[in-house]
């Protein structure tokens, strides 16, 4: 389990049967918060983007030179993690939770449900607000106002649902979202 409060940042990189994630640096996460991460040892989980992987192998000293983790095709398809990865993007890093850490934000579990696209982004007077639809239309029922939603890793709030006619005639769910910190890579 995961908050989805980002601890650290990393760069994602293709490797035969998985991903590489190296720390960035420079930064407001670095380089303190990078040691966030660890001492990372195999078989940790690690969000990468809101999606848990599991270190299978360790780049410097207790994972300072960040780590190598599988990724099977089913996340592949499910995530963003490939694309991201081709393009040697920055990504999100979050920890798992301890039963004794504070939670701090949401409880997200790094499982993925499905892909979304953002339709706006703007800064309102207080908080940004972040409108966003399912690539599948399928998923809008389980969203509602107030719930929590990963987008990227990031824990946010649910400030507003509805549903609207696509040009498609494909019915599509939609949400707001308002938070007052944004993390833009």
């Amino acid at each position: 389990m995961f908050t989805g409060l980002v601890r650290a940042l990393g760069r994602l990189e293709v490797r035969p049967a998985g991903v590489r994630v190296t720390p960035v640096s420079g930064g407001r996460f670095a380089p303190a918060a990078i040691a966030a991460l660890g001492p990372l040892a195999l078989g940790d989980s690690i969000a990468v983007d809101g999606v848990c992987l599991t270190v299978a192998a360790l780049r410097g000293e207790a994972g300072s030179g960040g780590f190598e983790a599988d990724v099977s095709e089913e996340t592949l398809r499910r995530s963003s993690l490939g694309q991201r990865a081709a393009a040697r993007a920055q990504v999100n890093l979050e920890p798992a939770l301890r039963l004794m850490d504070r939670l701090g934000g949401h409880l997200v579990s790094g499982h993925v449900d499905g892909l979304g696209r953002i339709l706006d982004l703007r800064r309102g007077a207080a908080a940004w607000w972040l409108e966003i639809a399912w690539q599948e239309p399928g998923y809008g029922r389980y969203i509602c106002e107030k719930a929590s939603v990963a987008v990227d890793g990031i824990s946010l709030t649910v400030a507003d649902c509805q549903r609207s006619e696509e040009h498609t005639s494909e019915l599509q769910s939609q949400f707001r979202i308002s938070y007052a910190v944004f993390c833009l890579k």
